[in-house]
């Protein structure tokens, strides 16, 4: 391939599903971009789009290369960005990767984030799987618990607290918990999480071994849902509770017996220069997010 012209008509026209569109943000007729194209078809000898007088999809062996392909525009990006001016402003599109509850501690933020760097183009990505940053072409992921992947590099974001709630309703009818061991007699409410299906640990000295079967949930949201509901009681963090605490429509429970304390980090590729849109991103994360006080017992 002589130039980069080619994959980047590609990869625009695969961006838009659009020979027009991906022109227009080239700069380049539409026919430019079909030219380009074909004659990368050509050169790979495979068929990237199929294409009919009104639609155009790629093939399964487009769809493979526009994934590759556009982690190389972006390593491009970033290139080109860390070779501007000390004081230019970090600009380009941004993948941030964070658990389904993670809109709750960062859309607080986003306004004086977005304030401070207009042209930084967030791209968020909510999900609970297990997320391969490098693979995927993620530039941050957010998640909680130990840095088990050599290959990123972590940094600390702030603390959380778990705690035990449940709705009034649900308290009046069953009896508040004095002790662990009540809970023997309640309902529970448990987090299965997506990847594996491990059922999560309540950490509270003198547990039942068994706690009594209620509801499985792999989404923390439907679990504070299914909580608020009067289901039963529901184990999660601090920073999912609050509102719900603040509005009455939960109680907490044996705060006392809690003790273990969460913990969010950023993560990125250690194989990459920290970009100034990463950097950026990372460092007023790190100024903002989990400032409020930790909820006390």
């Amino acid at each position: 391939m002589d130039s980069f012209s080619g994959l980047e008509s590609f990869v625009r026209a695969a961006d838009h599903a659009s020979f027009a569109k991906a022109g227009r943000e080239l700069g380049i007729s539409a026919s430019a971009v079909g030219k380009n194209v074909a004659r990368l078809e050509q050169q790979l000898g495979v068929r990237l789009f199929n294409r009919t007088t009104r639609h155009m999809r790629l093939t399964q062996e487009g769809a493979l290369f526009h994934e590759r392909c556009r982690r190389i525009l972006d390593e491009l990006d970033d290139a080109r960005a860390m070779m501007q001016d000390a004081v230019a402003a970090p600009r380009g599109r941004l993948r941030v990767s964070l658990p389904t509850i993670g809109y709750r501690f960062l859309l607080p933020i986003l306004p004086a984030f977005r304030e401070r760097y207009p042209e930084i183009e967030l791209d968020l990505d909510f999900n609970d799987r297990l997320v391969d940053v490098i693979a995927e072409g993620v530039d941050v992921a957010i998640r909680s618990g130990d840095l088990v992947d050599s290959q990123l590099v972590a940094r600390r974001l702030g603390p959380f607290r778990f705690v035990l709630v449940a709705s009034p309703a649900y308290l009046e009818r069953h009896g508040v918990p004095q002790i662990p061991a009540d809970l023997a007699r309640h309902t529970c409410l448990r987090y299965k999480f997506v990847t594996g299906g491990k059922i999560e640990d309540w950490d509270l000295p003198g547990l039942p071994t068994q706690l009594p079967p209620g509801l499985l949930c792999n989404n923390m949201e439907a679990m504070l849902g299914a909580a608020v509901a009067g289901l039963g009681v529901a184990y999660m963090p601090d920073f999912l509770a609050r509102d719900s605490l603040c509005r009455g429509e939960l109680q907490r429970v044996l705060a006392t017996h809690l003790v273990r304390q969460g913990q969010f980090s950023a993560l990125w590729p250690s194989s990459r220069q920290l970009s100034p849109k990463v950097r950026a991103f990372v460092d007023f994360a790190g100024e903002r997010m989990f400032r409020e006080e930790v909820m006390a017992p």
